[in-house]
């Protein structure tokens, strides 16, 4: 993207072109730096954290400095309607990517609940492969492989943190609504008051969710190391934890900007984007709450 220009305005029917731009160079670099350090950590080598962390502490500031010109340029007002019609677009392919990643988690969850482990204890199976594979294998769920080999566990009640987290969750997705409201209405404070809270609690969320993995991995023995069933379940509510954390994160940058007065009632795509990832989060972790702490 470019540093902004904000004479004028581009003719409505001219579609917005950035001029030259530092930080896709600057992002490369720094990807370079974490996945070279990452690499070198794991192969033991001293240098490895340092780079990594040089790598993520540039790849922060291109964060920024992209952010903060994307953000002048749309203060500016170069962005036409075309340019708001490919961000529309752009968000929406971008949330369905997502949708597809966590389609293939749940997959792998279905696919070794309903079909790997009930094939190894001998369901369907017309020549008793099963024997060949673990003799006496019991096709229970949840499991920790042939032999209890992730070693005994228990797991979390749906009714205890993960149904707490379920409650914040869903009031998020209703006081970002109403903030996304307030926003149309013009409703300035109802609009900073309740995407503060959206934030808060996507942050809580994260923090229970960090207290549920101490609890699992010291008093349960549930770990990644428990057989199909650990793998799976901080798969998904690991991956999904990470989304939240990103979420909040945007969410934000959103109340900072409009804490400075940054969006109108009919220029907000901003705020409708993040708006959209949220209600995204929410409705993935009602999946991971049936199927995962709940069936």
């Amino acid at each position: 993207m470019a540093h902004a220009h904000t004479e004028h305005a581009p003719a409505r029917d001219k579609y917005y072109v950035p001029h030259g731009s530092p930080w896709p160079i600057t992002g490369s670099i720094a990807l370079f730096l974490t996945v070279g350090g990452a690499a070198l950590w794991l192969n033991h080598s001293a240098a490895g954290p340092w780079v990594m962390s040089l790598g993520l502490a540039v790849l922060i500031f291109m964060f920024a400095g992209w952010f903060r010109t994307v953000i002048a340029e749309s203060e500016g007002r170069l962005y036409n309607e075309g340019v708001d019609r490919s961000f529309r677009m752009g968000m929406m392919w971008f949330i369905f990517s997502e949708v597809m990643f966590f389609a293939a988690f749940f997959g792998a969850l279905f696919y070794a609940r309903r079909l790997a482990v009930p094939w190894l204890g001998g369901e369907g199976t017309k020549y008793f492969t099963n024997f060949l594979l673990w003799e006496g294998y019991e096709a229970d769920w949840p499991t920790g492989g042939p032999a209890a080999l992730g070693g005994s566990f228990e797991t979390i009640p749906a009714l205890g943190l993960p149904a707490i987290n379920t409650a914040i969750l869903l009031t998020s997705g209703v006081t970002i609504t109403i903030a996304h409201h307030a926003l149309r209405a013009g409703n300035r404070v109802v609009l900073n008051v309740f995407l503060a809270l959206t934030f808060l609690l996507g942050f809580l969320f994260v923090g229970l969710q960090a207290e549920e993995y101490m609890h699992a991995y010291q008093e349960l023995n549930l770990t990644l190391g428990s057989g199909v069933y650990g793998s799976t379940f901080f798969m998904l509510t690991g991956f999904h934890g990470f989304h939240v954390t990103l979420g909040a994160i945007m969410l934000l940058v959103i109340w900072f900007r409009c804490l400075k007065g940054h969006f109108t009632p009919t220029h907000h795509f901003a705020f409708e984007g993040v708006a959209w990832y949220w209600h995204f989060v929410d409705v993935v972790w009602l999946g991971l709450f049936i199927f995962v702490y709940w069936l």
